[in-house]
C-alpha cells in the first residue's frame, strides 16, 4: 500500500547549541534557553533549513551537501538520519514515492461526497448555472468558514496565546524530555510535532504510542497530550496546518496530509509498529483520527473524546436558517468533516467519550443530551458493525440508554432489560470464531427481540463512556482507558 520512505533529520551545529545557553538536562531554566525557544518558534514559518533527499541517492538537492560525507549523518540502508539533538528544533522532510494507492501531488485520498443530483447530465449549461453558487461557497469557505471552523489558525489568537505556548513547549522539553521535530508533508506544509518517549520506563504502557489530534483551537503545547502523558504512555503530538509552528491552512485535505506524515514518522522514524499505536482525538481532531484509522487499519485502537459524526448539523446550528443551502453546500464541497463515514471503515477497537454537559457539539442546549452529536456517531458505528442487532428494537433501547444523563439512570435502564453480559460475550465470541472478525456482522439475525435488546445495550455500553463535564474540561488520566475488544 505504501511506498518507500526516506528521512533526513536536520540539526544545528554545536556552536549554535552552546550559544543558546544551558540545556534542560542541567536543570537550568536560564532566560537564554527560553529566549532560544521563543526565537525558534517565531522562525517556524519557512525560515528553518530543509533538505530534500532522493531515495538511495545520498545527495542533497537543496543544500548542495552530500550526506555521506557529513559526519553528523548516520548512514543506514534505506533511511538517512542526522544525529538528533534532544532539545533543539529540527526538520524532518518526508518523501514517499508514489505508488498504487499512494498520495497524489494534491495529497492523500479522501472520501468524497456523492453528487447531490446523480441523474442530472453535467452539461455546459448546468455547469454555468452552478458557477455562481460554487464561487460563493469557495469564498465563504476560504474566508469566514475556515476561520470559524479552526479559530486556532487566526493570527491574533496565536499571538495572544504565544506566552502560554512557549511555556508549554518548554515544559514538555524540560520536564518530559520531549523532542520537537518538523515534518514535511506531501503538500509542502511543515508540521510541528513533539515526541515524548516512555519506552525506557518501567511502565508497560510506555511501549504504546498515543498520537494526539487536537481540537480546533488546541495546540500540542497545552492540549490533550497531557492526558496520555499522565497515564504513562509514549506520546506524539502535532499542530494543525497553520497552528503555531505548523505552516499551511487547515482544510480537510491538508489535515489528512499532515496526519499521514505524522503516522509515517511514528512508524518509520520512531520505530513503533502500527499494532503499538493508539489514535486519540479531542473534538474536531476526530476527523484526522478517523482518517488515520481508515487509512492505517492495523493501528491498535482509537479513542474519540467529545467528537461528532458530521459537521453539517453543527454548522447549521450557528448560522441563520436562510443560509441553510449555502452552509450545506459549502461544508460538503470544502469543509467536509465526515467522521462517521471514515470511522465505519475501521475494523479495530473504538471508544467514544461523551461529555454530558457539552455545549459545543450539541445542536440545541447543553442540557439536551440527546442533541449531542456523539450519540449519532455511536449509532452510526453500531448500525454499521451490527446491523441485525441495531434493528428497530435494538435502536430504540440504545436511544433510551443515551437519554440517561447520569450513571444512576444508565444503570437503571441496563438492569431493567436484565442484560446478561456473560451471555452477550458468549454470543459474540461464537460468531467471531465461526465467521471471522471483519465487520459488518450478521449476529442477531435469528435472535429474539429481547436478545437483540440485550446485545444492543451491551455493545453501546462497551463503545461509549460518559464523562460529566463540559467540552473543554481536560480529560483526567483515570478516564483514559483502552477500548473494549473481544
Amino acid at each position: 500500500m505504501l511506498g518507500h520512505c526516506c528521512y533526513f533529520w536536520q540539526v544545528w551545529p554545536a556552536s549554535e547549541a552552546l550559544a543558546a545557553g544551558p540545556t534542560p538536562s542541567t536543570g537550568s531554566s536560564s532566560p537564554s534557553w527560553k529566549q532560544h525557544i521563543r526565537t525558534s518558534l517565531q522562525k517556524t514559518r519557512g525560515s528553518l533549513p530543509t533538505t530534500t533527499l532522493t531515495s538511495g541517492a545520498g545527495q542533497s538537492t537543496s543544500t548542495g551537501k552530500n550526506p555521506a560525507a557529513d559526519p553528523t549523518v548516520l548512514q543506514t540502508s534505506d533511511i538517512q538520519l542526522a544525529a538528533p539533538d534532544p532539545i533543539l528544533p529540527c526538520i524532518v522532510p518526508f518523501l514517499r514515492k508514489e505508488s498504487r494507492g499512494g498520495p497524489s501531488r494534491r495529497g492523500v485520498a479522501l472520501l468524497r461526497p456523492e453528487p447531490l443530483h446523480r441523474g442530472t447530465a453535467d452539461t455546459l449549461l448546468n455547469r454555468v448555472k452552478k458557477l455562481p453558487c460554487q464561487i460563493t461557497s469557495y469564498l465563504v469557505a476560504h474566508t469566514l468558514g475556515r476561520r470559524m471552523l479552526y479559530p486556532g489558525s487566526v493570527y491574533l489568537l496565536q499571538k495572544a496565546l504565544m506566552p502560554v505556548l512557549l511555556q508549554g513547549q518548554a515544559r514538555l522539553v524540560e520536564e518530559c524530555n520531549g523532542r520537537r521535530a518538523k515534518l514535511l508533508a506531501c503538500d509542502g506544509n511543515e508540521i510541528d510535532t513533539m515526541f515524548v518517549d516512555r519506552r525506557g520506563t518501567a511502565e508497560p504502557q510506555g511501549q504504546k504510542l498515543v498520537i494526539c489530534c487536537e481540537g480546533n483551537a488546541g495546540f500540542y503545547e497545552v492540549g490533550c497530550v497531557s492526558t496520555p502523558l499522565e497515564a504513562g504512555y509514549s506520546v506524539l503530538g502535532w499542530n494543525h496546518p497553520g497552528f503555531a509552528g505548523s505552516t499551511g491552512v487547515p482544510f480537510p485535505q491538508n489535515e489528512a496530509n499532515a496526519m499521514d506524515v505524522v503516522v509515517q514518522f511514528a512508524i518509520h522514524r520512531l520505530g513503533f509498529q502500527p499494532q503499538d499505536i493508539i489514535i486519540y482525538a479531542w473534538s474536531i481532531g476526530g476527523f484526522t483520527a478517523t482518517w488515520a484509522a481508515m487509512s492505517y487499519p492495523d493501528v491498535s485502537a482509537m479513542i474519540l473524546d467529545a467528537s461528532f459524526d458530521d459537521l453539517v448539523p453543527l454548522a447549521l446550528k450557528v448560522m441563520p436558517d436562510s443560509w441553510r443551502g449555502l452552509v450545506t453546500r459549502t461544508v460538503r464541497q470544502h469543509l467536509n468533516l465526515n467522521n462517521a463515514e471514515q470511522l465505519c471503515r475501521y475494523q479495530g477497537p473504538v471508544l467514544l467519550i461523551r461529555r454530558t454537559k457539552d455545549e459545543i457539539i450539541t445542536t440545541t442546549v447543553p442540557e439536551d443530551i440527546m442533541s449531542n452529536r456523539g450519540n449519532d456517531l455511536l449509532l452510526k458505528l453500531l448500525q454499521h458493525r451490527y446491523p441485525r442487532v441495531m434493528a428497530e428494537e435494538g435502536l430504540q433501547v440504545v436511544r433510551q440508554w443515551l437519554e440517561a444523563s447520569s450513571q444512576l439512570e444508565e444503570a437503571s435502564i441496563y438492569s431493567r432489560w436484565e442484560v446478561e453480559e456473560d451471555w452477550c460475550l458468549s454470543v459474540l465470541r461464537s460468531y467471531q470464531a465461526e465467521h471471522g472478525p471483519d465487520f459488518p456482522w450478521s449476529v442477531g439475525e435469528d435472535m429474539s427481540a429481547d436478545g437483540r435488546r440485550q446485545l444492543a445495550l451491551f455493545l453501546a455500553r462497551k463503545h461509549l463512556h460518559n464523562f460529566e463535564a463540559t467540552h473543554c474540561t481536560p480529560l483526567p488520566a483515570q478516564n483514559f482507558q483502552m477500548p473494549w475488544h473481544l
